[in-house]
């Protein structure tokens, strides 16, 4: 586990703490500050339970119950059975990071002291994070409207040292006996805690602040491959020059183009559109290599825009009902996730267009009759050897199922809870989409950069010169395993340690040093 330790205060956190917790177990502290905004609130919420009129979420019933006004004895039972009901979560596991980022999220807005819950709570949530206990949670169970109910119900669970969840050493076992045998006490929940517990966008914003660190990685990924491809191509680099850019500012369009220039640098390949024996001379490259940095710079844009959004929430308290300032609780409508479902159905329809031009290039570099002088299907003997044809098959279909996983999930909404939750977001399940289609998406750019990088020997093999960093790229993907094909050899270990290679960012880290730092 990582030794860095996040401080978690009363102002919200930031991206790179929410990776930091949620994929490399950075340790977590509550500040001073946010014990204290705990305590004060607490205090308010105490003083509103012992009231005889009935408020929200402290003496009354949740959802479509909530005219029933709930006695002081059983109260305690209340909070304890709506962890209970709410998990109810059903389907494969999710994934270990992303419970992390949740209970961290969750943790998070707990210690902004809008929400009433006790420091002892909050400590505990701690607790358990930094003693890598994960909670078992399920794929199925979120409308993205009240929060993430079920999956924020299932680590409510386990803080109750009930149901499942599993432990440092990956074993799956009762929570109660993982809490045990880390010193740690089980919660009691008191007034207005079960309810604090689950009213949350957790489990979205986090796999939207995950999926924004991936695709920052692949699209300056993409960037280099389609310059590889550019040029395997003998394509021409001045549709990159920036003067031409300057008159279509839109900020992502040119940092991809600069991006591609900066590979490109010193190329002995570009601009050679009428040298290849047999071509006829060409004016334009086509659309997928000419236009990449249009198609990837609206991409970039649009995670630019989702960069602000996520921003946006991991400053927010969300819970209903809420502590405020002046010691009111007050319902709200904060926990719907259609803010942040927006933009998680926006990024899987760039990432699939991303995936789209990436396919597009390699199909032309395979492609004898477009490919200007390149052998069929890259291959070592065509004929006897089908070279990268069914890598890119796979590619393919890739491409084809990110294009399913585009369709927008917030564009539905289904009712529940007897029509009270009537409009709802559907942001948990688009985050669920997206994760696959960035997925999906590295291994896109993988097929690719393996295509373009044997295309880019092969014109080595001719006698020209490719770029520097082109040729950096080349060294270091063959050095992480990545072999050109040859005879007897197999693709799919190769494509296999290429997608490694580039969802770990080292193809970035292989050209950077001698392109400079890429966008």
């Amino acid at each position: 586990m990582d030794m860095h330790t996040v401080v978690v205060g009363t102002s919200g956190t930031t991206a790179e703490d929410v990776v930091a917790v949620a994929r490399h177990g950075a340790r977590v502290e509550l500040s001073a500050a946010a014990v204290d905004a705990l305590a004060a609130a607490r205090l308010i919420v105490d003083a509103l339970a012992a009231k005889p009129e009935p408020v929200y979420g402290v003496s009354t019933g949740f959802g479509a119950l909530a005219s029933r006004h709930i006695s002081h004895e059983l109260r305690a039972q209340l909070q304890r059975n709506i962890v209970r009901s709410h998990a109810a979560g059903m389907g494969p596991r999710v994934e270990r990071e992303v419970v992390r980022a949740l209970m961290f999220l969750r943790l998070k807005t707990v210690a902004s002291g809008h929400t009433g819950v006790r420091p002892e709570v909050a400590q505990t949530m701690a607790d358990l994070l930094n003693a890598g206990i994960t909670p078992v949670v399920h794929e199925y169970g979120s409308l993205g409207c009240s929060g993430d109910l079920a999956p924020l119900s299932h680590c409510a669970l386990t803080l109750m040292g009930e149901g499942d969840a599993e432990g440092p050493d990956g074993t799956v076992r009762p929570a109660g006996e993982l809490l045990a045998a880390h010193g740690i006490a089980p919660v009691e929940l008191a007034e207005k805690e079960g309810l604090a517990l689950l009213n949350g966008t957790d489990g979205m914003l986090g796999m939207l602040v995950m999926v924004l660190a991936d695709l920052k990685n692949l699209y300056t990924s993409a960037d280099i491959t389609a310059a590889l491809s550019l040029e395997a191509l003998l394509g021409t680099d001045k549709v990159l020059a920036p003067e031409l850019h300057a008159i279509r500012p839109h900020p992502g369009q040119g940092v991809s183009a600069d991006n591609m220039l900066r590979v490109l640098a010193g190329s002995g390949l570009t601009g050679r559109h009428a040298d290849v024996t047999g071509d006829a001379p060409r004016v334009q490259d086509a659309y997928s290599v000419r236009c990449a940095p249009q198609v990837n710079g609206a991409g970039r844009d649009t995670l630019d825009y989702a960069a602000v959004v996520a921003g946006r929430e991991l400053a927010s308290s969300v819970d209903n009902p809420v502590v405020l300032a002046d010691g009111r609780v007050e319902s709200n409508g904060n926990f719907h996730g259609a803010p942040v479902a927006y933009v998680l159905d926006f990024l899987a329809i760039v990432a699939a267009d991303l995936g789209s031009i990436c396919e597009r290039r390699t199909d032309r570099l395979l492609d004898k009759n477009r490919s200007h002088g390149l052998p069929p299907f890259l291959a070592d003997d065509a004929g006897v050897d089908s070279g990268l044809m069914i890598a890119q098959y796979t590619q393919a279909a890739l491409v084809s199922e990110m294009k399913r996983l585009a369709v927008p999930a917030s564009a539905d909404s289904i009712p529940s809870s007897a029509m009270q939750e009537d409009h709802v977001s559907m942001g948990w399940s688009a985050a669920r989409k997206l994760r696959t289609a960035v997925d999906n998406l590295a291994r896109v750019v993988a097929v690719e950069l393996y295509a373009a990088t044997r295309a880019v020997e092969l014109r080595a093999a001719e006698g020209l010169v490719p770029a520097p960093a082109s040729q950096a790229a080349v060294a270091a993907l063959r050095a992480a395993g990545a072999e050109g094909p040859g005879p007897d050899r197999f693709l799919a270990p190769d494509l296999a340690a290429a997608d490694t290679f580039v969802r770990e960012g080292r193809l970035v880290a292989a050209v950077e040093p001698v392109t400079g730092p890429l966008a």
